[in-house]
């Protein structure tokens, strides 16, 4: 008899729960080993609380692939629930009237207290929030080896002629100074990381924040592609088509010894079994001490017809922001949390010292938001600026007409 009144108990529950449950898809570009486990934690923690969890993750291309794809299912009346979306872009998707409106969790959640105003800004259309952030990424860092530069008798650089110095004596030992994917949102990253070590913040924000012309055109400008020119020298042959994180394996596996990249390629080395400090080094890249380039995850939520799949959505944003997934998610993904008051205890000393370069940088206004990443400029203005990287690196244009093709096609966009 107990064990028939038990069954009756757990099927009502279970009845009461599919009742208010519902299956959200999401859809994400999170592929790679690190990212992968980091977004699981999401989806364990949305399953536990009654919803499905629908996933589309869509490798390749720093998000463009999965771009397409929504865009031509929004366009077909077939969007998800949620997606990957980020910087101006949101705005550009809530204009348009596909995105939900969250302000009613975030009230509830108190976001307006528990984000920074730069970073909540980037969430919110007309006021009202439309996308909720999940973490904050550090653009401009080299991940080094240190054998392999004790091996070949080199220093660490932390100039542009230093590095120089250093690549020579690195090649000259047999080993691959840079580790690079030849894609382009990979080189976008590299010459934006160099545009701010050449040029410094200020230039940064005037170039590839505000796009001013005359910064556009500048000798400085010049000096950065012939800096990117130098850094290629520096890469091996069959760079071409490589994804990041094999690049980032090149550096674990002792074949080369750096790579420029953002922090979420500390996830690749913990999936890894490597030590900070032992098997590899997180330094500024050259120049770029005191700057911090950011790079935020978020998620945009799609308006949907069901009331179920509204609360699930809403499950989801609040989920995102709580203190418990913003522990495992960033600890996973080497990011940090979006998120103020979140315990530092349980970060390792790279997302510590990140913490600390980003409240430093929002002070003395370092604090600069990625091109390379869709955080500074729309996806129009984004596209041509990284055509013109792209052809520079793959061909023998010179720096003086990359900087005036780079300046034609930014004001063609305008």
């Amino acid at each position: 008899m107990r064990n028939f009144k038990s069954m009756i108990t757990a099927l009502f529950l279970f009845s009461v729960l599919s009742l208010h449950s519902a299956e959200i898809e999401v859809l994400h570009w999170w592929t790679s080993g690190g990212e992968a486990k980091s977004v699981g934690a999401l989806k364990t923690m949305l399953e536990k609380s009654g919803h499905k969890w629908k996933d589309s993750s869509i490798a390749g291309g720093n998000g463009v692939n999965a771009m397409t794809v929504l865009k031509s299912r929004a366009v077909a009346g077939n969007p998800p629930a949620a997606a990957q979306i980020k910087g101006p872009s949101i705005q550009e998707w809530a204009e348009l009237g596909f995105l939900a409106n969250l302000n009613k969790v975030a009230k509830a959640n108190k976001w307006d207290k528990v984000l920074p105003k730069r970073f909540a800004d980037h969430m919110k259309y007309k006021g009202k929030y439309v996308a909720v952030p999940v973490n904050v990424h550090r653009i401009n860092w080299m991940w080094v080896n240190p054998a392999v530069f004790k091996k070949a008798g080199a220093k660490i650089p932390t100039t542009w002629k230093e590095f120089e110095v250093a690549a020579k004596k690195i090649k000259k030992a047999g080993f691959i100074p840079v580790a690079a994917g030849g894609q382009p949102w990979q080189e976008a990253t590299v010459f934006e990381t160099i545009v701010l070590g050449v040029g410094g913040a200020k230039f940064y924000k005037k170039a590839l924040v505000d796009l001013d012309m005359k910064a556009l055109k500048s000798k400085t400008m010049k000096k950065a592609f012939d800096t990117l020119r130098m850094v290629k020298s520096y890469t091996d042959k069959n760079a071409p088509g490589r994804d990041w994180n094999l690049a980032t394996a090149m550096v674990y596996k002792g074949e080369a010894a750096m790579q420029f990249m953002g922090d979420w390629a500390k996830g690749e080395f913990k999936v890894a079994g490597k030590k900070i400090g032992v098997d590899y080094l997180a330094v500024d890249a050259p120049q770029t001490a005191g700057a911090y380039l950011y790079n935020i995850d978020s998620f945009a939520m799609f308006k949907q017809k069901s009331n179920a799949k509204t609360k699930a959505q809403n499950k989801l944003a609040q989920l995102v922001l709580s203190d418990k997934f913003q522990t495992i998610f960033n600890n996973r993904k080497g990011s940090v949390p979006v998120k103020l008051g979140v315990s530092k205890m349980p970060f390792d000393d790279i997302a510590l010292r990140s913490m600390d370069a980003l409240n430093s940088a929002a002070y003395t206004k370092e604090l600069l938001p990625s091109m390379a990443h869709q955080m500074s400029v729309n996806d129009a203005i984004k596209g041509a600026i990284v055509d013109v990287v792209t052809e520079f690196y793959n061909s023998k244009m010179s720096s003086s007409k990359a900087v005036k093709k780079l300046a034609s096609s930014v004001k063609a966009e305008m």
